[in-house]
């Protein structure tokens, strides 16, 4: 068993987190962010689980880029820096092509349990892709975000099994199709910019 707090944790737990899968004042969240970053530091998809202003994310953004970017590949992939979150985080992280995949959380995590947590999600962005790149994370951030969401609420870890985190996604992509469905055969929308009857 690794060391650390257990990674996924119930849905119970994750409920207490509050609405919109921010951490309550006063909370600590296991998960602070969850960043993907291009070579060249061009974010492509970003999650933080803490409210914070868009200038305290952005600089969390390019800190958290140059912080990994300047480490050799044969050095390891965690990283003790306070001046994110405060002394209770660390950084960890993986560079897979030309992105890196960057996690900020609890010291108290387990490193190996976040970098199996990286692992699945690119196992995953793949299987749903079929080879997937820079360029499908671009064009998908709604697909990609959403599969993130399936793995992650409240900066609790809910699913690491790639084929759940699939089929979750899929199911929610079927929901989400029939709503739009039924959306577009409303009445309002039959009728909506349909030429007034004459007599």
């Amino acid at each position: 068993r690794r060391a650390g707090r257990s990674l996924v944790l119930g849905k119970e737990e994750a409920k207490e987190r509050g609405e919109g899968g921010f951490v309550p004042s006063g909370a600590v969240a296991m998960i602070r962010c969850f960043l993907v970053i291009n070579n060249f530091g061009k974010p492509r998809l970003i999650k933080f689980y803490e409210r914070l202003t868009n200038e305290q994310r952005q600089r969390t953004i390019e800190h958290a880029f140059r912080l990994v970017s300047k480490r050799l590949d044969d050095l390891c992939n965690f990283v003790e820096d306070g001046s994110l979150f405060g002394d209770d985080t660390h950084v960890i992280y993986r560079h897979f092509a030309t992105l890196y995949f960057i996690v900020v959380c609890d010291k108290a995590e387990s490193e190996l349990g976040i970098l199996d947590l990286i692992q699945v999600y690119v196992e995953t962005l793949d299987k749903s892709f079929e080879n997937v790149c820079e360029l499908d994370i671009i064009f998908n951030q709604q697909k990609a975000g959403l599969i993130l969401d399936q793995m992650i609420t409240g900066g609790l870890v809910l699913e690491t099994n790639s084929q759940e985190i699939e089929k979750r996604y899929k199911e929610l992509e079927k929901s989400m199709k029939q709503q739009d469905r039924e959306a577009s055969n409303s009445p309002a929308n039959m009728y909506k910019g349909a030429s007034p009857r004459t007599f």
